[in-house]
Formats: structure tokens, C-alpha cells, sequence
């Protein structure tokens, strides 16, 4: 079983840049795939990104790609999620993800997760 803290949230402007983290718990971090998805109010839950145990394998929205980019840090039992170019339509509030997968794909459904994080609030202003 995994514990999941994000932090990073926060009010930006549109154009500024935020970093989000996931701390994990446990000593098998390794053997699970993460991910980052978002909800915004009134709205469902929205895939970000994904990625596969070994970080050799990320996928992208295509709302995200090219602004926001995925990394996890196995020694600290941590994820990322550097937001660049943040604009309005990215306000939501932003969970991690995570599942025990040995998948060679990332996975991109939120009921495929096993474990999820507090959410963090990011508010992008115009």
C-alpha cells in the first residue's frame, strides 16, 4: 500500500510556471506507475499525464503537451509536475496517481489507479 501527499498548488498568473510534487510512503515505489489527473469544479476528472514504474515510458494529454512535463525521483519517492505556461483553463484541482503496474504502457484511466493524493488547488489568474 502507498500514501500519496501532493504540495506545490497555488495562485499564478496566466504565463507563470508552477511545480507540483507527490510524495509517496512505502519502500515499493519502484513497482508502482504514477500519474497526474485534474478536476476542475463542475467538471469530471481529466487524464494529465502518466507514467510507466521505470519513468521510461510518459504520456501527455495533448492539453498539457509541450507546456507540462512529468519526472519522478525513485530515490525520494517522488513525482513531478513542472507546469509551464500555465493558462485559465488549467484552474483544477490536481491528484496523483498510483498503481502496482508492471505495464510497459502508460495508463490514462483514472479507475485503473489504485491510489490517490489529497489534490493540490491551482488557480491560474487572466
Amino acid at each position: 500500500q502507498v500514501q500519496l501527499v501532493e504540495s506545490g498548488g497555488g495562485l499564478v498568473q496566466a504565463g507563470d510556471s508552477l511545480r507540483l510534487s507527490c510524495a509517496a510512503s512505502g519502500r515499493t515505489f519502484r513497482s508502482y506507475a504514477m500519474a497526474w489527473f485534474r478536476q476542475a469544479p463542475g467538471k469530471e476528472r481529466e487524464f494529465v499525464v502518466s507514467s510507466t514504474r521505470s519513468g521510461g515510458s510518459i504520456y501527455y494529454a495533448n492539453s498539457v503537451k509541450g507546456r507540462f512535463t512529468f519526472s519522478r525521483d525513485n530515490a525520494k519517492n517522488t513525482v513531478y509536475l513542472q507546469m509551464n505556461s500555465l493558462k485559465p483553463g488549467d484552474k483544477a484541482v490536481y491528484y496523483c496517481a498510483a498503481r502496482d503496474s508492471g505495464s510497459v504502457r502508460p495508463l490514462t484511466t483514472a479507475n485503473l489507479y489504485d491510489y490517490w493524493g489529497q489534490g493540490t488547488q491551482v488557480t491560474v489568474s487572466s
